[in-house]
């Protein structure tokens, strides 16, 4: 049984990666960095005098250049799209532990279909903290997809690549929690708690350059990953029940009030979302309690889960009411389960 019926997406503006400004080789000016001159270049948009200038530190093997041209390549800049060259860049670069390359590199593989060649590169970016290549590791080892399943390691992964602001982890987190039991949630919060810790200890890797990486902006296509997949129906997956005085024109009841009002002293609430800060949820409920008529009445709880925080509204009656709730925010776009006492 699937949690979600539904492609997950990576976001394209985070499946954007960086083009590094780490020194190469030897300028043709005594002291010159090439591969940072082909980045000025492609900043001001002069894409194929950017190639020039890392084509041939490229081919000599500087790592940098190796990736910016598998960047090229694969935006058409400067060169012709070829998403087969842009994949061999990639690969000579990863193989000589460039992180960006190596992300780059498990995920077109991955979403090309080969995903057992992919698994170990996005395994090392997964470490390194990168939360495109958490998310699709997390998914796999969610569903069993390739690597053996590890709730606990999936929800940390997850979590981790929530908490860096992918929309799709917050959201599959959110999904996940419908299935795991208390202990495995925990598990994983634990999990997620130890990385976070280990990434903050960790120095920042030496490199020869004081210039940070400068991001690209780009149209690259979105990387997919599978639907989670689950052993239990979930939870709380139901037609919205029809409103007892439905709004002649709005497409949400007028006024679900009796719902939150029936409930007065009920243990049941309902999640809204996970999100990577207490105001964020906050500002997420003053717009869902305007936008979602059924939430009138209810009273929000925000509750930190490792590096997030859970929305969860109520109380309610019973789990009847908190579906009925659950079907008017789904209705509505937005993502809801019920949570038991």
């Amino acid at each position: 049984m699937k949690i979600l019926h539904r492609q997950l997406l990576i976001a394209a503006a985070v499946a954007a990666a960086s083009l590094a400004l780490a020194p190469a080789g030897a300028d043709v000016q005594p002291g010159g960095n090439a591969v940072k001159t082909g980045v000025d270049a492609w900043q001001a948009g002069r894409y194929d005098e950017a190639v020039r200038a890392w084509l041939p530190l490229a081919e000599r093997g500087d790592p940098d250049a190796q990736f910016n041209l598998g960047q090229a390549y694969k935006l058409g800049r400067g060169v012709p799209t070829d998403l087969k060259l842009a994949q061999n860049w990639y690969e000579k670069a990863a193989r000589q532990g460039h992180e960006q390359a190596q992300a780059n590199l498990g995920l077109i593989l991955f979403q090309n279909g080969a995903r057992e060649a992919a698994m170990p590169w996005i395994r090392k970016a997964a470490d390194h903290g990168d939360p495109r290549a958490q998310y699709v590791l997390g998914t796999a080892l969610f569903n069993g997809d390739v690597v053996a399943k590890d709730w606990p390691r999936a929800y940390a992964l997850m979590t981790r690549a929530a908490a860096q602001g992918l929309p799709q982890a917050a959201t599959s987190l959110t999904e996940m929690d419908g299935y795991m039991t208390p202990a495995d949630r925990q598990k994983g919060v634990e999990l997620a708690q130890q990385m976070e810790r280990s990434a903050s200890a960790t120095p920042p890797a030496v490199v020869p350059a004081p210039a940070r990486p400068v991001r690209v902006a780009s149209s690259v296509p979105p990387y997919k990953a599978p639907a989670i997949v689950a052993a239990p129906p979930p939870p709380a997956v139901q037609k919205p029940a029809p409103a007892a005085k439905p709004a002649a024109v709005k497409p949400v009841p007028a006024k679900p009030a009796p719902v939150a009002m029936a409930a007065a002293g009920g243990r049941w609430r309902v999640q809204l979302g996970a999100y990577a800060s207490v105001a964020g949820a906050r500002g997420q409920w003053e717009a869902m309690s305007r936008r979602i008529g059924a939430l009138a009445g209810l009273r929000p709880s925000y509750e930190p889960a490792g590096s997030l925080t859970r929305l969860r509204v109520g109380p309610l009656a019973d789990r009847a009411a908190a579906d009925r709730v659950c079907a008017s925010a789904k209705a509505s776009g937005q993502a809801c389960f019920s949570v038991a006492p």
